[in-house]
């Protein structure tokens, strides 16, 4: 047996517009925005390049070799596999490390500088733990060698597969793809569809938790029966906070369709690839119908979100109507004691006494004023709202 090459890859939203900048940053280090040029020379020496290619299969693509022993290839839709080929049975743990840290710590530090300006990541999908999908592709090797590989990777096999060309043994993380008759290329193709599919799937998935995390903050927020005044523009900001995070979301979500039918289209048209997506635990629709429901829900949460601003900009509009009730008291007061003096004609000259009074009177309006405004800050006030029973 022969492990030829390890496969590791992973998708994120792009067009052919960042795929020609991408092109320019690989090839002289460049890019038409304003970023630190000794930034991007930093990161392009990093990448150690060699030989590149612009090519269209499908979609364009771009792929460079590196003198790390890796080849690289970007896809226009933003889709990354990395090739790792010089490798061995009995290294394939470090050479498993090598191409992940190559990913981790040149190529994706390197993009993601390059893609540093407009519209920023939310925090809730930053540094978040990705867990690769790794192709280890071997040559004729037998059940038992399979199986080895497999219990030193995986603890359960999830997929298995068989025909006169290719075997596919697929556990968690790691796929073993046994090659009797077929084509690398071939075997290529298929590993980019499945990329792709997990990495989109992966992507669903973590819009779907971070639904409910955020759902679960503004419930929050929003459980509080009586929030007292002081507390009620702290609410408010950590509600536009979810609001904002909800539109990125919102947007990036609805990016997605157009790269399913845009898959689908190129990958049912190669008929040695259609073979391939035979295996496939997931299909084209079922993902489309997953990105439907992923779309309803993130449009509840966005309703959710928009219902306990409202709410609580209304509470909001009471506590200063309250502090302006509070300065229209304080001020009739302080009307008051002058009308007072004026009917009585009681009221101080310019003398040390009247200059106490006067004191004695600031001291009388500034404390009225300090105890209503600390009445308004305690004072809690109901949030009226209906409460469903969850079942998402």
């Amino acid at each position: 047996m022969k492990i030829s090459n390890i496969y590791v890859g992973g998708w994120f939203q792009r067009t052919m517009l960042q795929l020609s900048e991408i092109y320019d940053f690989l090839r002289d280090a460049k890019s038409k925005l304003e970023l630190d040029q000794e930034k991007l020379n930093s990161f392009h020496k990093e990448l150690k390049i060699g030989k590149i290619d612009y090519g269209v299969a499908g979609e364009e693509f771009i792929e460079f070799t590196t003198a790390l022993d890796i080849k690289v290839k970007i896809f226009e839709d933003g889709l990354i596999t990395l090739n790792n080929k010089k490798v061995s049975e009995d290294t394939l743990f470090a050479d498993i490390e090598h191409v992940t840290d190559y990913y981790e710590n040149k190529l994706s530090p390197a993009l993601s500088y390059l893609f540093s300006l407009g519209a920023p990541i939310p925090k809730e999908l930053a540094n978040i733990e990705t867990i690769y999908p790794y192709f280890i592709t071997v040559d004729k090797a037998t059940k038992e060698q399979i199986n080895d590989l497999l219990s030193r990777t995986e603890k359960q096999k999830y997929f298995e597969f068989k025909n006169d060309k290719y075997d596919v043994v697929r556990g968690d993380k790691y796929y073993f793809i046994n090659n009797k008759t077929q084509s690398l290329s071939n075997i290529e193709r298929y590993i980019e569809e499945q990329v792709f599919i997990r990495e989109f799937k992966g992507q669903l998935h973590r819009y779907l938790n971070i639904h409910r995390i955020i759902w679960e903050k503004i419930d929050k927020v929003k459980n509080n029966a009586q929030v007292k005044g002081a507390d009620i523009v702290k609410f408010n900001a950590k509600l536009d906070g979810y609001a904002k995070t909800i539109s990125l979301i919102n947007g990036r979500i609805n990016q997605m369709g157009s790269y399913i039918s845009t898959r689908e289209k190129i990958a049912k048209s190669d008929a040695e690839l259609t073979e391939f997506l035979n295996i496939s635990g997931y299909r084209y629709e079922t993902l489309r119908d997953t990105l439907d429901y992923i779309k309803q829900i993130w449009s509840m949460t966005k309703d959710y979100v928009s219902s306990a601003q409202k709410l609580f900009n209304g509470l909001k509009q009471d506590v200063t109507s309250n502090s302006i009730n509070s300065l229209t008291i304080v001020t009739s007061m302080s009307a008051g004691v002058s009308i007072i003096g004026l009917l009585t004609k009681s009221q101080p000259q310019f003398t040390a006494f009247g200059f106490i009074y006067f004191i004695l009177l600031a001291l009388l309006v500034l404390g009225a004023n300090k105890l209503l405004n600390l009445f308004a800050k305690k004072k809690r006030y109901s949030i009226n709202d209906i409460s469903y029973e969850k079942d998402i």
